[in-house]
């Protein structure tokens, strides 16, 4: 019957939520699988239910290898990495994890902000190192008075935009179309949004819609005093011209919480004393990985039990 046909597993969940999972059904996890082919082959006569990351995602080829799908429960709200166009042309559902995580990444851009105009992780390394016993520290730059850019107004985007008013900057945003309950400035052109703006922070989705968004041009635009912040996708930014433009002084700062090739950093970063670096943790706090577990087993248990889907994708 339907509900004991095993769900395939791309990527390791957070802990718990993958012990709940399968302790409740039959799980097979393709990222231990010895012959990740082999394993589709053997799930193609009856699996319905796939469970992914949003960063692992599952192709159209793999997909195409399990013709009963009926379900990708994606835990986390990016869906770039799921071929969703494959989904809707085979009737198959989609589901992600949308506003539980949105407070945290909200908080992790500001977090990022912060901790590269003030500094932080060299001022931390500065005291440990003992060099504070020579002498003070250097002068940083200020978050007070500085224009804050936001690419991407959606729930992230708002509740980074929120934050930022509560610090006292003036905000702009750019997005697809401007949106009549929005009091902030809408830049119809991204470029035009980084020559305004002293901070620029990416808060869209990925996909291929918004693959290199904020592009060269953009970033020269924002200049040698700018600040860019990303915890949307490591693919909304050219990353080879923003590597160049760190390097060459004519962009001043970042604070990245993605990258294009993860966990592939450019190695030019990883020498650079402008940038702050986390490895993709925007949502990565206990409270939030639980809702986001929470919301996937949720999805997987109404899709078995016949039910309407909790999040699904529009």
């Amino acid at each position: 019957t339907m509900n004991t046909s095993p769900i395939l597993l791309m990527a390791p969940l957070y802990p718990p939520t993958q012990q709940e999972l399968e302790s409740r059904w039959t799980v097979r996890r393709l990222f231990e699988a010895a012959d990740a082919d082999a394993l589709l082959d053997e799930l193609a006569a009856d699996c319905r239910v796939v469970v992914t990351t949003g960063g692992r995602g599952i192709d159209a080829a793999a997909m195409a290898r399990l013709p009963k799908l009926e379900l990708v429960a994606c835990f986390g709200v990016g869906v770039d990495a799921i071929d969703v166009d494959y989904c809707k042309a085979h009737g198959i559902a989609v589901t992600n994890t949308p506003d539980v995580l949105t407070e945290d990444v909200a908080d992790l851009a500001l977090a990022l902000l912060l901790a590269t105009l003030r500094r932080i992780p060299a001022g931390d390394r500065f005291v440990r190192e003992g060099r504070w016993l020579k002498g003070s520290m250097p002068l940083t730059q200020s978050l007070q008075g500085r224009k804050v850019g936001i690419v991407g107004l959606g729930r992230i985007g708002m509740a980074i935009a929120r934050r930022c008013e509560a610090f006292g900057t003036p905000i702009g945003w750019h997005g697809p179309r401007a949106k009549p309950d929005v009091s902030w400035p809408w830049f119809d052109d991204v470029v035009a949004l980084g020559r305004w703006a002293d901070v620029l922070v990416a808060a869209c989705p990925g996909g291929a819609a918004t693959r290199g968004l904020v592009s060269r041009a953009v970033l020269e635009a924002l200049g040698p005093d700018g600040v860019f912040v990303n915890i949307a996708r490591g693919s909304v930014v050219d990353e080879p011209a923003m590597v160049e433009l760190l390097g060459n002084g004519k962009l001043g700062s970042a604070g990245l919480d993605v990258f294009d090739d993860e966990p592939n950093v450019p190695a030019a970063l990883l020498t650079m004393e402008n940038v702050v670096l986390q490895p993709h943790v925007g949502s990565g706090t206990h409270p939030t990985r639980t809702a986001m577990g929470r919301l996937v087993l949720d999805n997987v248990a109404a899709w078995m039990e016949g039910k309407p889907l909790v999040t699904p994708l529009p």
